[in-house]
């Protein structure tokens, strides 16, 4: 609910600029550029709530320790996250503004006699949501041009994530 009320608080905040500047700003209109970063973080933070949500519920179904599900906030950036499971990790970051990638990453072990024990990591999928602009103002999220619904999306990525870190045990 605060997220759809944060304009009438730049509506506020710009009467009072008016106000105590005595100059009217005819151009104060919509800024695309900082409402499409506020609207990616918006969302990348909601869909991780939805994902923590799912996650604590695979959790508490699964019973057992091993196996749980974690979900990691990524240092340095304004809302990327991971979830991880058995070396298993599934990334969402801000590529830019109204650009996400979804990258499935496997880290894992490779063992040669008689040689050190090397950690290697390749890139199983990758998959870019992109914002598009819709009537008045309305931020659709699209992958391969369809529209995004969050529930389906979280289902989606956590079903294949579930089905694929187990096969990696």
């Amino acid at each position: 609910m605060r997220d759809n009320l944060d304009w009438i608080k730049d509506l506020v905040q710009a009467e009072r600029k008016m106000e105590e500047s005595g100059i009217i700003d005819l151009k104060s209109e919509f800024d695309a550029d900082t409402s499409l970063r506020n609207n990616t973080v918006n969302f990348l933070n909601e869909i991780k709530n939805r994902f923590v949500a799912s996650a604590s519920a695979f959790n508490q179904f699964k019973g057992a320790t091993l196996g749980r599900i974690k979900i990691y906030g990524i240092s340095k950036t304004e809302a990327d996250f991971m979830i991880f499971r058995y070396g298993y990790k599934l990334i969402f970051s801000m590529r830019e503004p109204g650009k996400i990638a979804v990258t499935f990453n496997h880290v894992g072990t490779s063992y040669i006699p008689g040689e050190e024990i090397k950690d290697t990591a390749t890139n199983l999928m990758e998959n870019i949501l992109i914002a598009k602009w819709g009537a008045f103002g309305n931020l659709l999220w699209t992958h391969n041009e369809l529209e995004i619904q969050p529930d389906y999306l979280v289902r989606h990525y956590l079903s294949r994530f579930i089905r694929e870190s187990v096969r990696e045990v």
